[in-house]
């Protein structure tokens, strides 16, 4: 199993660093896995003046799966748009075509008072969002920024486009109508057909697609519908499945019911089961190099790795156990720390989950 290492910017080293001693550990257990790591976002532009260069490119198309830590950073926001550290994101992305975002949004009983929900209402969360990740808005095209004359004097103007394909739509229905079927069998379909014509054709597509999975319930909901609802009532919710843009704004919310942005990992992936994965939070710049980041949504990403891309079920299994065992052992870092827990750093909770895993540490 050849997986590519690329930890990127702010917290990304610090968090990435706790997964890879995991699949050590895991490695010297009998997985067998070739580790390399490679530069994107912006470290990648300040060593190569590109956010995904070519010799990440080439690993990462060698590679079997790809585990990120996060991109970003303040100093590199006023650098060309094409430079950003983001654009390294979206182009491994499309390039690797890893259209099929999945993030599970599961509470874990002892982080329940973390949420900043009522406990009585996160209470038996666990949902999956099935975000699509390589069209819409983020990608459309014609995009960008122009003068243009308007009531005699020149004003700057602003455009993006969005819009999907039938064939689009249709295959990440497909994944998210899949997943329903291993789960609860409830599949909420979010959009706004109500005022934009893709989001329309979204809607009848996945009308279209549920009479190949009569199994599954499906249901609709508008996007500010789905919204308000995710913190109404989280537990609804089985499987969400929605477009690029929505997925990005839902995913985040989502994740702040599990009582911190810090517990949600993700995997995007391609036709073939091949993909990235990561935290869904960002990059942190204001806690980086301070060792306090929380590492459990990089190691959970691992998890997820192992069980989508490479059919490790059991190895999963040991690192979200061992997860859980840390937090049930009351072991915190700062994201999710409340009275009466014990604080610890980012590399004090690896040494936990690592010892949860193995009873010794590395």
């Amino acid at each position: 199993m050849k997986i590519c290492i690329l930890p990127g910017d702010g917290i990304g080293p610090e968090i990435v660093a706790e997964a890879v001693r995991v699949l050590r550990v895991l490695r010297a257990l009998q997985l067998d896995c070739e580790l390399e790591e490679g530069l994107l976002g912006g470290c990648a532009v300040d060593a190569t003046g590109e956010p995904y260069p070519e010799a990440t490119q080439r690993l990462a198309q060698q590679a079997d799966a790809v585990l990120l830590g996060a991109v970003g950073g303040p100093q590199w926001d006023s650098l060309p748009r094409a430079q950003r550290p983001e654009r390294g994101l979206l182009g491994i992305r499309q390039q690797l075509g890893l259209f099929a975002n999945l993030r599970p949004a599961i509470l874990y009983p002892e982080l329940a008072g973390a949420s900043t929900l009522k406990p009585e209402v996160v209470a038996g969360l666990d949902m999956l969002i099935v975000r699509e990740l390589t069209g819409d808005i983020y990608f459309g095209q014609p995009r960008g920024i122009e003068t243009r004359v308007v009531d005699g004097r020149p004003q700057r103007f602003a455009f993006n486009t969005m819009h999907y394909s039938e064939d689009e739509i249709r295959r990440i229905l497909r994944v998210a109508f899949a997943a329903a079927r291993k789960r609860r069998r409830k599949l909420c379909s979010v959009d706004k057909m109500n005022v934009l014509e893709t989001t329309q054709l979204w809607r009848d597509v996945a009308n279209e697609t549920a009479a190949e999975y009569p199994d599954v319930e499906l249901s609709h909901l508008l996007v500010d519908n789905a919204a308000m609802q995710l913190v109404r009532n989280p537990s609804q919710f089985d499987v969400l499945v929605t477009g690029n843009m929505f997925g990005d704004i839902l995913s985040d919310e989502a994740a702040m019911l599990t009582g911190s942005i810090g517990m949600l990992p993700s995997a995007s992936l391609d036709a073939n089961n091949k993909g990235l994965y990561e935290p869904c939070h960002g990059s942190a710049p204001d806690i980086a190099g301070r060792g306090v980041a929380n590492p459990l949504a990089t190691i959970l990403s691992a998890a997820m790795m192992l069980r989508y891309t490479f059919a490790q079920e059991d190895a999963a299994r040991r690192i979200e156990d061992a997860v859980r065992k840390v937090l049930a052992d009351g072991y915190r870092t700062a994201d999710i720390y409340q009275p009466g827990t014990r604080k610890v750093g980012t590399r004090a909770m690896g040494d936990a989950v690592l010892a949860a895993l193995t009873g010794v540490k590395e």
